[in-house]
């Protein structure tokens, strides 16, 4: 049934979407170093924009440092650059080798800033998730029409949708109230 296929593709990209959106708030700061913080900034090497994991070995040694290695050391002052342009508040200490990066505690203020920026993220996955259901019900009652599928059986597998959507939500909601919880602890 072709219905039955544009569920099944609709929950292949909800997944895409909620795993999506998990990779997003790993930038977001917490009082904690993480790799996964820069690893996505995009630095200007060799003319274009790259991501930084790929310019260089990126490690957390301590609870509060990170330590980034460039491959090549004339691209230090681009890596620079990009963390100073980055919304991460971070200020980076290079000594020709190597960019260390001091990740001071989060003052109350700062946590709040940051729960916003998440919440905001967090709007964007349901809205992703949203927009993928309104898709799937729209080429649902165009396959309707084209193959006279009776009224029961659609509003079967609208509900399905509906399920579909609400569980995905659900998990978004999830991956927000978990990084909210790391943000918020002291």
């Amino acid at each position: 049934m072709p219905l039955e296929e544009i569920l099944a593709q609709t929950e292949g990209r909800m997944k895409k979407a909620v795993e999506a959106l998990r990779r997003e708030v790993t930038s977001v700061r917490t009082g904690r170093a993480s790799p996964a913080l820069v690893e996505s900034l995009e630095v200007d090497a060799y003319g274009s924009p790259m991501p930084l994991i790929q310019l260089a070995a990126i490690t957390a040694p301590e609870p509060r440092l990170i330590v980034i290695q460039p491959w090549d050391r004339g691209l230090i002052k681009a890596i620079e650059k990009a963390i100073m342009a980055s919304d991460l508040a971070l200020t980076p200490q290079n000594d020709g080798q190597v960019v260390r990066l001091p990740i001071p505690a989060l003052t109350e203020e700062r946590r709040r800033d940051l729960v916003r920026v998440l919440h905001k993220k967090v709007e964007d996955g349901r809205v992703e998730i949203r927009t993928l259901r309104r898709h799937a019900h729209d080429e649902m009652r165009k396959k309707e029409k084209d193959a006279g599928i009776a009224a029961d059986d659609f509003k079967r597998l609208e509900k399905r949708l509906q399920d579909l959507t609400d569980r995905y939500i659900a998990l978004v909601d999830e991956v927000g109230d978990a990084k909210e919880k790391e943000i918020l602890q002291v």
